[in-house]
């Protein structure tokens, strides 16, 4: 014990996920066990099932996370007044949550055979994606908007997840990308 109490309980779901993403982008999914990803863990493979009883619940739970925290970004957003600081946040929290989920992106992408099979067609992989979409279209210019708003919005909302895809990777600082990202996004709503 510290002085500032007991040490943090470190939160093996999380770290079974980015040592299962380690592994993954270093030997590929179709190579990687779930014994691999508990040793490298540091845990038994019964503690790992304890959370997670295959691979598949690791990638869906890439998934399930991004889409809580996108829920959790509208539930917020439903709560705050319709201003330009508000639209302004929106946009600066959605992107920083595609940054941060940029790892898992580029895993789906890099084995996309395989994760057609867990997930399905890309088509299904929008559809999940696509009520998140509507809503995040609906804050920053409203349910009633004019469909040209609303072409704006969904632009900016897209372009915003494919520039940090696409940028990322080349820059030394993603929290320069992420204001300007954001600039850019919070121009094209307007």
């Amino acid at each position: 014990m510290n002085e500032t109490g007991p040490a943090p309980r470190t939160d093996t779901r999380s770290r079974a996920q980015k040592v299962a993403l380690e592994l993954f982008a270093e030997q590929g999914y179709e190579k990687t066990s779930l014994r691999e990803i508990a040793e490298r863990l540091g845990v038994t493979k019964a503690a790992l099932y304890y959370h997670f009883k295959s691979k598949e619940d690791i990638v869906h739970s890439f998934t399930d996370d991004y889409f809580a925290e996108l829920d959790d970004l509208l539930d917020w957003a439903k709560e705050q007044p319709r201003t330009d600081a508000t639209r302004l946040e929106v946009l600066d929290r959605y992107v920083a949550i595609v940054i941060s989920g940029s790892e898992v992106f580029r895993f789906i992408e890099q084995n996309r055979a395989s994760m057609q099979s867990i997930h399905g067609n890309s088509k299904e992989r929008f559809a999940l994606f696509r009520d998140r979409l509507d809503g995040l279209v609906d804050l920053i210019v409203g349910q009633d908007a004019p469909l040209r708003d609303r072409v704006r919005a969904t632009t900016a909302v897209l372009a915003a997840g494919a520039s940090c895809m696409f940028y990322l990777q080349q820059v030394d600082d993603p929290d320069k990308l992420r204001a300007i990202i954001v600039e850019i996004a919070t121009d094209l709503t307007r």
